[in-house]
């Protein structure tokens, strides 16, 4: 691990001691957050009261540092059985209005994504664990635990009696796993409320691309996600009884399927690459600063061969191109052992991660137009649908602004290295959504290691990672004072 280039002094020297002697204070709090299941994910009625419960507990947090927290009924989500179930509120805090001071917005999420032990983890996903300095639960890299730093940045500024830097506003929800209902309307109407007096906002919502090296978040895709439906008719059919006498649903699918994406990773729809933002000289020495170990990374990942052989390659191709991915065939026979069924319908589930300068819709009718093409000379007597039911944009950064500039002098002081400015390969749609409706810069401040396995059955965050991190945004609360 790095450490810091020279100690710190006065003000930020007493921060750091006071966070360093009260650790084990915040990981009691995360240990606290982490036995709440706040999974928003699944329908349930038991889960929707833990989530009501978590963020109860989170503006409980708030008020007793001396915020005013308001609580944003959002209402019912209705399911498709007629079910209704309660949405979680959104909390919209605030610390400070000085107007000589900048004000910065942290947004974070409390859901978590579904975790049971017998799925394959090796301890109580809903117990923090900590081994060899992993702080082991679901929900401790994503998001609570970042929650949670920031919150210990501030708590440590008012348990030492000092003042705070900045100007504090939360907004934080609890339905980012299920596609955060009712944020983006929440965000529109408070524009010229809530977020009106906002200078910055941030985001620690993704992760480092190193176990070591920090990094700063300057982009992430966007996705559009399709369903490809083909239909011969509502039942399936016995293979003995009409197997070689009609065009199988699943063979038609299996083709469209095929006909997306090549062994190299290529998308084979056409003119998909003709609208991609070129590569500039700038942006090709800023994959090469990146602290990446292809070896390490290909171990940690678990997998046997990338498809490029060189650093730069693989993080461009994870970053700045367009992938497309097959994630799924509903209708299909999929359980142990052999049925011998041939299903009357299917749908097929794929999605593309999108890049600057794409469009959605015009990528919507490249999708459409090409499988049709491929439909058409299968000449099958089968109807084939489809439809994107998701188009969310890219986001891009300015990483001239003042707050990525105060990060990184925050960066330098408590981890002594230059941040790795990265991108993100998946889509954080808020990120966008408030650059588009607040228009104020928006920075992505990731304290998660690469290892961390969000929504993975070992989902951790190191102490260290979040104990720096909460002295990380305390001295960028300092940094952002000083730049203001």
């Amino acid at each position: 691990m790095f450490s810091p280039s020279s100690p710190p002094t006065g003000l930020l020297e007493k921060v750091f001691q006071y966070i360093d002697l009260h650790q084990d204070e915040f990981v009691q709090t995360l240990k606290e957050w982490v036995a709440v299941e706040s999974d928003s994910v699944q329908p349930v009625l038991r889960l929707r009261r833990e989530l009501l419960r978590m963020m109860g507990l989170a503006a409980d947090r708030l008020r007793n540092l001396g915020a005013h927290v308001d609580l944003v009924d959002t209402g019912f989500q209705q399911l498709p059985d007629g079910q209704s179930l309660p949405i979680p509120p959104i909390i919209l805090a605030e610390l400070g209005n000085d107007p000589k001071k900048p004000t910065v917005c942290f947004y974070g999420h409390l859901d978590v994504q579904p975790a049971r032990q017998e799925d394959g983890w090796v301890t109580d996903p809903h117990t923090l664990t900590e081994v060899d300095g992993k702080l082991y639960g679901r929900g401790t890299t994503d998001n609570k635990g970042p929650v949670l730093a920031w919150i210990n940045a501030v708590s440590t500024f008012r348990a030492l009696d000092e003042d705070l830097p900045v100007n504090i506003k939360f907004v934080i929800e609890g339905m980012e796993e299920a596609g955060s209902l009712a944020l983006e309307e929440l965000v529109q109407k408070e524009k010229a409320g809530f977020f009106s007096s906002v200078d910055y906002i941030v985001i620690s919502d993704n992760l480092w691309i190193s176990r070591r090296t920090p990094a700063l978040t300057c982009g992430t895709r966007g996705n559009s996600y399709f369903m490809v439906e083909v239909k011969c008719r509502d039942q399936d059919f016995h293979s003995g009884t009409f197997g070689g006498i009609l065009n199988e649903p699943m063979a038609d699918l299996v083709a469209l399927l095929g006909s997306l994406v090549d062994s190299s990773g290529r998308i084979l729809i056409p003119g998909i690459y003709d609208h991609l933002a070129p590569v500039t000289e700038e942006e090709k020495r800023t994959y090469e600063a990146i602290d990446l170990d292809l070896e390490e990374y290909r171990n940690s990942s678990q997998v046997k061969k990338f498809l490029f052989d060189t650093k730069e390659e693989l993080l461009m191709h994870l970053w700045r191109y367009p992938s497309l991915s097959i994630h799924g065939i509903e209708g299909a026979f999929h359980e142990p052992g052999a049925k011998t069924v041939i299903p009357g319908r299917v749908i097929g589930k794929f999605s593309i991660r999108l890049v600057p300068h794409m469009n959605i819709s015009v990528v919507e009718k490249q999708v459409k137009q090409h499988l049709d093409y491929i439909f058409s000379k299968r000449n099958s007597s089968n109807q084939m649908t489809v439809s994107m039911t998701l188009g969310l944009h890219p986001w891009v950064a300015n990483i001239r602004d003042n707050q990525y500039l105060a990060a990184k002098r925050a960066i330098k002081t408590v981890f002594g290295t230059e941040p790795d400015m990265i991108r993100d390969g998946s889509t954080i749609p808020i990120a966008k959504i408030f650059q588009g409706t607040i228009r104020k810069s928006v920075m992505m401040l990731p304290l998660g290691a690469v290892d961390d396995g969000e929504h993975s059955q070992k989902e951790k965050i190191n102490r260290w990672n979040y104990i720096e991190g909460s002295k990380l945004f305390a001295a960028f609360f300092l940094e952002m004072a000083k730049l203001h």
